[in-house]
């Protein structure tokens, strides 16, 4: 007899329904471990590697750099090679620091009336943006701009608006924009943090968040230097802005007093904020990066003048021993600095040479003003006379030599 037919069952069982696996849930960088991030801004001069190595033997485990030159619109190429760019970030991942922060060209005014200013303005903005994504930046921190003559709410709009548009059409992954805070020279926005978190509040689906720099915040007239005056501070950030929109802080000691409006950073301890209040803030549960308390991986970032050479390094030392915790921090090259003696002595060289020829030019502007204002002297009818006889004389004397 022939072998029975294999009955098929072709009844569907719903749990054999073809599922695709949902996506994972993106890992964190591996700088968001809960330890506190202290970095340098660091100079990218020769190649974008340099500013690694530089952080790296400061003893910082964050870092921030210019994509390009910040006091120059951008004459050149707006783009990264991506061989350069590969390199940078694989060598960054090799040594593990975290976040990069990028910081946008000084020129870029955000707030800008001027519709030529706002359009190279915008345009810039957006070349920065390409660039921090080329190199794998964390964060790039942009001043919002001067305002001009416009008023202070017309101001915000304006750079919402600039932002937005800048921001158009590039993929930012896990790039975020930080607005930051300003010292309120003049007309510049953001000196309020009720004007920054107006300012966030309208950037709704960009990836914004907000930077405060402590010698913006001391000069702009917010007492961080006092223990009451901290906290109060900290509850006033978090209820405009919110602390957990604060990833990065600028360490910077203030060379002008409390309120004085005027932006001077100075190194840690020596200025009018002082070591004591430094000291308040890297260890303050809310702006540690103790978990649950803290922001994880938050960043203090110096921007300390370096006068000499090892200025950077003794602020990025200070700033640990005064987290309480020096005995973590990373080792430092001894002896490195990104400012040599042979640097030193060639900017001192160009500031004399500087110095020199800005006293020649009032010398030369103050001898043509007097020369101006002289009275002239009236020529007599004696004195035409005499001047005549003189030139006579004299071509008599041509005429026989």
């Amino acid at each position: 007899m022939p072998d029975p037919q294999p009955t098929l069952d072709t009844q569907f069982d719903a749990e054999d329904e073809y599922r695709p696996e949902p996506e994972p849930e993106p890992l964190p960088p591996t700088w968001m471990d809960g330890s506190l991030r202290i970095g340098i801004h660091a100079s990218i001069a020769g190649s974008y590697l340099n500013a690694l190595e530089s952080a790296r033997k400061l003893g910082c485990n964050a870092l921030q750099i210019f994509s390009s030159s910040p006091r120059m619109w951008q004459g050149g190429p707006a783009r990264i090679p991506e061989v350069d760019a590969a390199t940078f970030r694989a060598r960054r991942a090799e040594l593990g620091l975290g976040p990069l922060v990028i910081h946008a060209n000084y020129l870029i005014n955000l707030a800008a009336q001027q519709p030529m200013l706002r359009t190279r303005s915008i345009q810039t903005f957006h070349d920065e943006l390409v660039r921090s994504m080329a190199l794998g930046a964390d964060f790039l921190v942009i001043h919002p701009g001067s305002r001009g003559e416009a008023r202070p709410e017309q101001s915000v709009v304006t750079v919402i608006e600039s932002v937005k548009q800048g921001s158009k059409r590039v993929s930012l992954g896990n790039l975020r924009i930080l607005i930051e805070n300003t010292a309120g020279m003049g007309v510049a926005v953001g000196a309020r943090l009720e004007e920054l978190a107006e300012i966030l509040a309208g950037l709704q689906g960009v990836p914004a968040a907000a930077c405060l720099d402590t010698a913006h915040l001391f000069a702009a007239g917010y007492d961080i230097k006092s223990e009451t005056g901290l906290t109060s501070t900290i509850d006033l950030i978090d209820s405009t802005i919110g602390l957990d929109r604060v990833p990065v802080f600028h360490a910077n000691d203030s060379k002008i007093p409390l309120g004085g409006r005027v932006d001077r950073h100075e190194n840690i301890g020596q200025g009018k904020i002082g070591a004591d209040a430094f000291r308040r803030i890297l260890t303050h549960p809310r702006l540690g990066a103790a978990l649950h308390e803290g922001l994880t991986g938050r960043a203090f970032v110096l921007e300390t003048p370096i006068d000499q050479p090892g200025d950077d390094r003794r602020n990025v030392a200070k700033l640990w021993e005064l987290a309480g915790l020096s005995d973590q921090a990373p080792p430092a090259e001894k002896g490195f600095s990104m400012l040599t003696t042979a640097i030193k002595k060639i900017q001192m060289k160009t500031a004399a040479t500087a110095k020199r020829a800005e006293h020649g030019k009032k010398t030369l502007e103050a001898s043509a003003a007097s020369q101006s204002s002289a009275p002239r002297k009236k020529s007599t009818p004696a004195a035409k006379k005499s001047k005549a006889a003189s030139k006579s004389k004299k071509s008599r004397k041509t005429k026989r030599g």
